[in-house]
């Protein structure tokens, strides 16, 4: 039989330890985080993302122009990250441009992409 190697043999709980993080859990809203990451996980969204990390803003034609897609497409997905507080927006006449609601986001998304870059330098 195969031994599994990436689990405990013996069942051995730190009380303290997860008193701790229970505690610190229930009063985190892990439901709107896991939305967050949820928004992310889909590739347009996470391109679009990137993109207004790198720069400070940008319209909605710009957006479809990078991610390869129609200014409807690029503004339903720009409309769900404004929704999740992940993008905002302003308009100007008749252009809508978008940037990430804030520093934390940006960190984010950079912190997401630096990750990867680490990742794949490993294997």
């Amino acid at each position: 039989m195969k031994q599994i190697k990436d689990m405990c043999e013996i069942t051995c709980v730190d009380e303290g330890k997860v008193s701790r993080v229970k505690n610190s859990l229930s009063q985190q809203n892990t439901m709107a985080v896991a939305q967050i990451f949820k928004a992310l996980a889909d590739d347009t969204r996470i391109k679009i993302a990137f993109s207004l990390s790198e720069e400070d803003e940008l319209c909605v034609c710009d957006v479809a122009n990078i991610v390869g897609c129609s200014t409807a497409t690029a503004s339903h997905h720009l409309r769900l990250l404004r929704n999740l507080g992940l993008a905002k927006y302003r308009k100007e006449g008749k252009l809508v441009f978008y940037s990430l609601d804030d520093e934390h986001v940006k960190q984010l998304i950079q912190v997401a992409f630096a990750h990867q870059k680490e990742v794949q330098s490993h294997e």
